[in-house]
């Protein structure tokens, strides 16, 4: 099975939603493609010859090699907002759900690198349509850690005062992971998510008493 297509948990990326079976392996072929060498060095003969098929064979499936990165793209990012959304809708305060959204976002990115390589580097290859698409299923990512962090600051739990710029931090983060994940490294998915979890909570101050009138008075402690 390829880079594309297993993970380090041996869990099978959501490639079967596509079918034919020669449209999924053309498919598969791209994200492998995209990621050793990056779009704009692919050719459309590159991923058919992974995919053992004729150049002529693909635009069966493809019109144009941007037509596969656009559905590998909205794939990864579908797959993306589905993880954010179920941990931001769970039971539990918002610490525990914001432990929850870093440490299945970071255990995807380490453990589909490969296809999250291609989908969160490559969107500027697209066109503006596909882009624009794109584009605001991110804005929805961004939106459900946004809400979760927003939530901890109104119970009392978050000491965050930049809430846009914490949240872009946090998905910079757990988005970095899929660059330098390797099933070689000293940490498994799981180990570097709950890691990252633990370095988040610390971020927004969970678990930090509230500053009280006192900690800025005349003579107060430091």
């Amino acid at each position: 099975m390829s880079t594309a297509e297993e993970t380090t948990g041996g869990e099978v990326e959501p490639w079967e939603q596509v079918t034919p079976d020669a449209a999924r392996r053309l498919l598969v072929a791209a994200v492998e493609a995209f990621a050793e060498r990056g779009y704009h060095a692919t050719t459309t003969r590159d991923i058919a010859g992974r995919a053992g098929m004729s150049p002529a064979a693909l635009y069966i499936h493809y019109k144009t090699k941007e037509e596969l990165l656009h559905r590998i793209s909205r794939i990864g990012h579908d797959k993306a907002l589905d993880i954010l959304r179920t941990a931001a809708r769970r039971e539990g305060t918002a610490a525990e759900r914001l432990a929850d959204a870093v440490s299945s976002f970071v255990r995807w990115h380490a453990g589909r690198r490969t296809t999250a390589r291609v989908v969160q580097y490559e969107l500027d290859a697209l066109g503006p349509e596909a882009r624009a698409e794109i584009v605001a299923l991110r804005r929805q990512v961004d939106a459900e850690v946004r809400g979760i962090i927003e939530d901890g600051v109104a119970s009392g739990e978050f000491q965050v005062p930049d809430v846009q710029g914490t949240t872009l931090a946090v998905l910079s983060l757990c988005i970095d992971v899929a660059r330098w994940f390797t099933v070689n490294g000293p940490r498994t998915p799981e180990q570097v998510g709950a890691l990252y979890a633990d370095l988040v909570l610390r971020m927004v101050g969970a678990g930090r008493p509230a500053p009280g009138p006192e900690a800025d008075a005349p003579g107060a402690q430091r």
